[in-house]
């Protein structure tokens, strides 16, 4: 687990590029359905018709620290409009996710991949990673770590996407 982490941390330093843009040539995102911490289910084809944004995440991670509550203030100025964020904590123990959520509250749902499974159909290859899908169920934008300005991009983004 420390190597994956190490890992990890050395890709978002690297791969902490701009949003790629899948414009429609992403194809249909894989459908999950993953638990909530208290268990509920949650699954992405229940979300077709909205513009969803997947944010794989994890405690340890710096820049997900940093990512958190500015994803909070997308979330609460777009959900009327149709926006639904999904936070997938992606540790195999997510026994940390509550003291990070005390620290750090969201009122989006927050999805337990303990398995990665989901992480792994994503090719999360740095932490964290966002994913906007359009109502359509398409993959349109993939950002691969996080940087100041990125949540920039991500309200353009979703307002291009709640528009169309």
């Amino acid at each position: 687990m420390r190597i994956l982490r190490n890992t990890l941390v050395l890709l978002a330093g690297c791969l902490a590029m701009s949003a790629v843009s899948a414009d429609g040539a992403g194809g249909p995102a894989p459908n999950f359905t993953l638990p909530t911490r208290s268990g509920q289910s949650v699954s992405l084809k229940d979300l077709k018709g909205d513009v969803v944004m997947v944010n794989f995440w994890a405690t340890w991670c710096g820049p997900c620290r940093q990512e958190m509550p500015k994803l909070e203030a997308l979330y609460e100025r777009y959900h009327d409009l149709g926006f639904t964020l999904l936070g997938v904590n992606v540790e195999q123990d997510p026994s940390g996710v509550p003291k990070f959520l005390k620290q750090t509250p969201v009122s989006f749902k927050i999805l337990l991949d303990t398995h990665n499974k989901v992480s792994q159909a994503y090719k999360v290859v740095a932490m964290p990673t966002t994913v906007l899908i359009d109502r359509k169920g398409n993959v349109r934008y993939v950002h691969h770590g996080y940087q100041p300005g990125y949540v920039n991009d991500y309200q353009t983004e979703v307002r291009k996407l709640l528009l169309e």
